[in-house]
């Protein structure tokens, strides 16, 4: 049966073999109603083209079902209706071609509509499963994304041991940091995973993730601005990009600005079809002449060199003393 069905869809698919399927249905329905002339009494002037047209259109569809239909009923009119080898139509013969054509109608309109009902069943299954096999990906996503988050956590805080096993009287402040870093990557996951910010465009993405930080810190007189292209990132990269650009507008917020306040900018570019480059600026007090950024063996620097490395990235520092400090990373597009 499951053969039988393959076949109808093949024949469907295919219009040519459709239409060959009416033509060969309908001439061995012919050849057997010729054949069983001698044998039938008078009054089946229909008996085989009436499983012809029935074959026909389950298998091939509406409109070769129609042809087979219509040869079917000038040859049984032609050959099998009085007066015999002549489409001449009296009151008997007209009743005769009005009762073939109710019937073929009922027939083709029936498994017509039954291809119909299982043609919109299989889109809808098609749909389901599809759906499914995005949910079980997105599901084995998250799980490895927790699973990596769970591995920066448990990193961040081997980081903030160091620094108090070396400075006790920091612990407070370590952890506090920790705390803080633990909870924007928790809003950052949020965001993440809310339906509503699957389809946002980047910028509009990393302006919002600017208005929690913002928020978060409580700055005053900040502005963020980004300008960035209509590129698309999957969730892994996102993440971590993510991750990236809170950590360094953190470090602005934190060192860059007097009361007065200033403005932070984030740029994307496309160096090439296979390269990005994100830059964070600042137009804050800038770093102070003879210290190097990117040499520094800090905790938000090692964070910052550690997320470009997941990107198949590299970061440098784009130091311009005295007049704002800006972080250039440039990974894989």
């Amino acid at each position: 049966m499951e053969r039988f069905l393959r076949a109808g869809r093949t024949f469907r698919s295919d219009g040519r073999l459709g239409y060959s399927l009416a033509l060969a249905t309908f001439a061995l329905a012919l050849l057997a109603r010729m054949h069983l002339q001698g044998t039938l009494p008078p009054g089946f002037p229909y008996l085989t083209f009436f499983p012809a047209v029935i074959l026909t259109t389950f298998l091939a569809g509406l409109w070769p079902g129609i042809v087979c239909a219509v040869l079917s009923g000038l040859a049984a009119l032609y050959f099998f209706i009085p007066p015999f080898n002549s489409f001449a139509m009296d009151g008997a013969s007209t009743i005769a071609i009005g009762f073939y054509v109710f019937i073929v109608t009922v027939d083709i309109a029936l498994i017509h509509f039954m291809h119909a009902a299982a043609d919109r069943l299989e889109a809808k299954t098609r749909v389901t499963e599809e759906l499914y096999d995005q949910q079980r990906t997105m599901f084995q996503e998250l799980q490895h994304r927790v699973a990596n988050n769970m591995a920066f956590v448990s990193a961040l805080l081997q980081l903030q041991k160091r620094k108090v096993a070396t400075d006790p009287a920091s612990a407070g402040s370590a952890l506090d940091e920790a705390q803080s870093r633990i909870e924007i990557m928790s809003r950052i996951h949020r965001r993440l995973y809310d339906p509503a910010s699957v389809d946002l465009p980047v910028a509009e993405y990393f302006q919002e993730i600017c208005a929690d930080l913002l928020q978060a810190t409580g700055a005053r007189n900040i502005v963020c601005l980004v300008d960035m292209p209509a590129v698309r990132l999957d969730i892994a990269r996102l993440t971590t990009l993510s991750l990236l650009v809170t950590e360094l507008v953190t470090n602005s917020l934190k060192h860059a600005f007097a009361e007065d306040g200033g403005t932070i900018t984030l740029k994307l570019e496309q160096l090439d079809p296979q390269r990005l480059t994100l830059t964070v600026s600042d137009n804050g007090r800038g770093v102070p002449e003879g210290i190097d950024m990117a040499a520094s063996k800090g905790l938000g620097t090692r964070i910052v060199q550690s997320l470009a490395a997941q990107l198949g990235g590299e970061v440098r520092a784009l130091t311009n003393f005295g007049r704002g400090a800006a972080w250039q990373v440039v990974f894989a597009a």
